[in-house]
């Protein structure tokens, strides 16, 4: 979604009112601002960053764009959506079941745009924003999946749109569920977080070998100094 500033502002909207709001458990509260200190660890200690601008990790073909925007909808919009709907319908059980799964991708999201335009953060550690939330997440969204399905409140002489409503939120819960599996065990592991290291490991050998020939090159003319000096001094004792 890039680093648009209109995004990241709706972002921390979301964020302040799903904090707000009492709907997010305490320990998904909490995993933000553990997973921030983590990676900034990790971009000081372990994955330290050789190159002054930032570079993007994966360039996804269009297939991969559709992917993409088809797990933004079924993961940001739409179970938005959802909420909004359940706020509207005094429906308290699928606003609390939606909201940490919102507000951990609402987190994600903003943690990227900010990452992405910073130097500071190396390939690897950019790559492990997505894998971390959305391991987190999957977590999530089967505690989403298990509440929406359970749910009997629908009562025998209920509307369609009563129905409706009620399978809407099931089929959300298991897409939301079935896409991050994907995303995770299909692309995240074993496609996008190798490329990160692939790209970290080849920048660093880069670094490492530059430096190696600037120091062989000031050895190799650090000696010719003093001979040049030795053969000055002989010449002015000679005159």
């Amino acid at each position: 979604m890039g680093s648009l500033r209109v995004i990241e502002l709706q972002l921390v909207a979301f964020i302040m009112v799903f904090s707000a709001s009492g709907l997010v458990p305490l320990f998904d509260l909490v995993f933000p601002v553990f997973a921030t200190a983590y990676f900034i660890i990790l971009s000081r200690v372990a994955f330290p960053t050789y190159h002054t601008q930032a570079r993007e990790v994966f360039h996804g073909s269009k297939p991969f764009q559709a992917y993409v925007v088809i797990g933004t909808a079924v993961g940001l919009f739409l179970p938005l959506a959802y909420v909004l709907g359940g706020f509207a319908r005094g429906d308290n059980m699928a606003v609390r079941a939606a909201t940490p799964h919102l507000f951990l991708l609402s987190c994600q999201i903003l943690t990227e745009n900010v990452i992405s335009g910073l130097s500071l953060f190396s390939p690897p550690v950019r790559a492990l924003v997505p894998l971390l939330y959305t391991v987190r997440r999957i977590f999530v969204d089967l505690d989403w999946v298990n509440e929406v399905v359970n749910n009997k409140t629908l009562p025998a002489n209920a509307k369609l749109k009563d129905s409706t409503w009620l399978w809407f939120g099931r089929v959300l819960a298991v897409a939301n569920m079935i896409y991050f599996s994907i995303n995770l065990f299909a692309f995240l592991i074993p496609r996008f977080l190798p490329r990160a290291f692939e790209r970290y490991f080849r920048e660093r050998d880069e670094v490492h070998a530059k430096s190696a020939q600037d120091k062989h090159a000031n050895k190799s003319t650090s000696p010719s100094q003093p001979s040049s000096a030795a053969n000055l001094k002989a010449t002015k004792k000679a005159d």
